[in-house]
């Protein structure tokens, strides 16, 4: 089989596909309220595109992909594009990212799709808060999550950005929630991404203190989860939540990165902290045949660097979080 490592020996197995930069709220961490400067539709890759890259990189030992935004359920026909992936040889876990807000109406055909696993952004459990932090409304978040439930996702990670003084009050009720709702729950600190993200590092909380903060209330073991990616997992005793800990700043995992981000535009990012890039695009439409598109997939993981710079240099990142792919 084959197998795809960069200089640093991280083998690539997983892949984080943005299928627009489209986005029904305005979290702001992530792009601004008044932020209209999308790209139109024609610039994006289409259906037959992304399945094209996706295929190359499953002969090249990708084996998981994760469909992202912006909010991916804005793209029309998702569910097809989710059915073409599930069936593509060598890909053996496709998941979803989304804010919930328009997940009730599509959770049984993604379900049926192939879709396994949902990630949903939830930073608050108030419903001003939620409309202060995203815009948006708290409660058609809530019914998205609990039709996901409903159409047997698992498991459902809850996803919430810690930010002083805006929601770390909230930390211990997310945790109850989770327990209540047999949800997997995981804190993310907040990342210098772009305007919104190093205008957000005022708010920004290092986990550990929340970790700490938590032990406290509840008692915390050592836990594990399949597929746990850059989180670090500890586990409430006496209950089956599982609780992970994203700490790009206070404790980065880039030794362990073993994945790369292709945005709805066809840019192929190596790392979501550097600017090194491969834009597939014109090659696509350039008409590369599938070895050469293979070799490119291979130059580019070549050019992925050792690790991001957040701390050392926070304004060293242009883009928004949603230009990237979340």
């Amino acid at each position: 089989m084959h197998t795809l490592t960069d200089r640093f020996n991280r083998r690539i197995e997983y892949v984080r596909l943005s299928v627009t930069d489209r986005c029904d709220l305005r979290c702001s961490y992530c792009m601004p309220r008044g932020f209209k400067d999308f790209s139109e539709p024609e610039e994006w890759l289409t259906f037959a595109e992304i399945e094209r890259v996706i295929a190359a990189f499953a002969r090249l030992g990708v084996r998981r992909v994760r469909l992202t935004g912006g909010e991916p359920l804005v793209r029309r026909n998702l569910p097809e594009l989710a059915r073409q992936l599930a069936s593509l040889p060598g890909i053996e876990d496709l998941s979803l990212s989304t804010n919930a807000t328009r997940l009730s109406k599509h959770a049984t055909t993604l379900r049926a799709a192939g879709v396994s696993r949902i990630n949903v952004s939830l930073d608050t459990l108030r419903p001003e808060r939620f409309k202060t932090i995203t815009g948006g409304k708290l409660d058609k978040v809530i019914e998205g999550l609990l039709a996901a439930k409903a159409a047997g996702f698992g498991p459902i990670k809850i996803n919430m950005v810690v930010m002083r003084g805006v929601n770390d009050d909230e930390v211990e009720d997310m945790v109850q929630f989770c327990i209540d709702h047999d949800f997997t729950l995981r804190f993310i600190e907040t990342m210098p991404m772009g305007e919104t993200g190093r205008e957000a590092s005022s708010q920004y909380l290092d986990l550990q203190t929340v970790k700490a903060r938590l032990s406290q209330r509840f008692e915390l073991i050592p836990g594990v989860m399949p597929g746990g990616g850059p989180a670090r997992y500890v586990q409430v005793a006496g209950t089956d939540l599982r609780i992970g800990f994203i700490t790009p700043i206070s404790q980065h995992f880039c030794e362990t990165c073993n994945r790369v981000r292709l945005s709805a535009e066809g840019t192929l990012y190596l790392c979501l902290g550097q600017e090194d890039k491969l834009e597939l695009r014109p090659l696509l439409r350039g008409g590369i045949d599938d070895a050469g598109l293979e070799q490119a997939l291979r130059d580019a993981v070549d050019l992925k660097p050792e690790k991001h710079e957040f701390r050392e240099r926070p304004g060293k990142v242009v883009r928004f979080m949603s230009m990237t792919g979340g």
